[in-house]
C-alpha cells in the first residue's frame, strides 16, 4: 500500500490568528475548523490543490508554548512548492512577509526563505530555470 504524509503539526498560539496568517496571507485552503474536545479544535489548512496539510495545534501548556515558531531550533521547517516563484513571492511580499533573503538560484529551483507569523522559517521553492 502506497504511504503518504498528510499532516504535519504546527504548534500554535492561538487558532484564529494562526488562520489569519495561513488562510489570509499565504491563500491557504481552510479544509477543516472543528471543535475538538474542552478548548481544543481540529484545524487543517493546506495549499490549494495539494494533499498536504498542517493540522493547527494551539499550544497547551508552557513547553508546547516554547517551541511555537523554534520546530526545528531554527532551520527550515517546511518548503513550499510553487510553479511560478515570481508571482507567489511579489503576492507575499505584498500581503507582509518576511523574507529572510532575496530570491536565489540553485539546482533543484529558486527558494528565498521566509519566516511564518511565529517565526518558522519556510523555504519558497519555484521551478529551476531551463
Amino acid at each position: 500500500m502506497p504511504q503518504n504524509l498528510k499532516l504535519t503539526a504546527l504548534v500554535v498560539r492561538d487558532y484564529d490568528e494562526a488562520i489569519a496568517f495561513y488562510v489570509g496571507k499565504l491563500g491557504f485552503e481552510l479544509r477543516s475548523d472543528e471543535v475538538a474536545g474542552q478548548a481544543k479544535r481540529w484545524v487543517v489548512v493546506g495549499p490549494p490543490g495539494s494533499d498536504s496539510g498542517l493540522l493547527l495545534a494551539r499550544a497547551s501548556d508552557d513547553r508546547q508554548s516554547r517551541a511555537i515558531g523554534n520546530q526545528t531550533g531554527g532551520r527550515v521547517f517546511l518548503f513550499l512548492e510553487t510553479d511560478d516563484f515570481a508571482r507567489d513571492h511579489a503576492l507575499y511580499c505584498a500581503r507582509g512577509i518576511a523574507f529572510l533573503e532575496p530570491p536565489r538560484i540553485e539546482p533543484y529551483g529558486t527558494v528565498a526563505v521566509f519566516e511564518d507569523l511565529y517565526g518558522n522559517r519556510w523555504d519558497l521553492i519555484g521551478p529551476a530555470p531551463d
